[in-house]
């Protein structure tokens, strides 16, 4: 695994993530993110060498040896992504307001979304870009 590409972590079960998987692909037209599952093991390989806690169920990216978690997570994906970049700079708005907003929807990500009972499977064509 190249670890030098960035990684996406995200709750394999959950259509809410899986819908955002499908749509960080179609903003990557260079293919630069590889994904994998929180409940797959190379997710669990990945969380445990990173030393990113157990009951973390947030997504997760892991770019240039360091991992970020929640909103943080999710602005440094759009600043890879094609179109979207300019969410980068919300960062600057505090972390806590951030997370809050975050934290709202992940806790009824499942209610308002719905839950899957297997993992969402790429197609042949993008299989490659998982890691598991």
């Amino acid at each position: 695994m190249d670890q030098k590409q960035p990684i996406v972590l995200f709750d394999g079960v959950c259509n809410l993530c899986a819908s955002s998987v499908q749509w960080i692909i179609r903003h990557d037209p260079d293919g630069v993110f590889r994904f994998a599952s929180l409940q797959g093991a190379v997710g669990s390989t990945l969380c445990r060498e990173y030393n990113i806690p157990e009951d973390t169920d947030s997504i997760v990216f892991i770019e240039d040896g360091r991992y970020w978690i929640m909103s943080d997570a999710a602005l440094r994906i759009a600043r890879h992504c094609q179109g979207w970049r300019w969410l980068y700079h919300l960062r600057f708005f505090p972390k806590v307001l951030r997370n809050a907003v975050y934290r709202l929807i992940a806790a009824n990500r499942y209610r308002w979304f719905g839950k899957k009972s297997e993992c969402w499977l790429p197609t042949p064509e993008l299989k490659a870009r998982f890691l598991d």
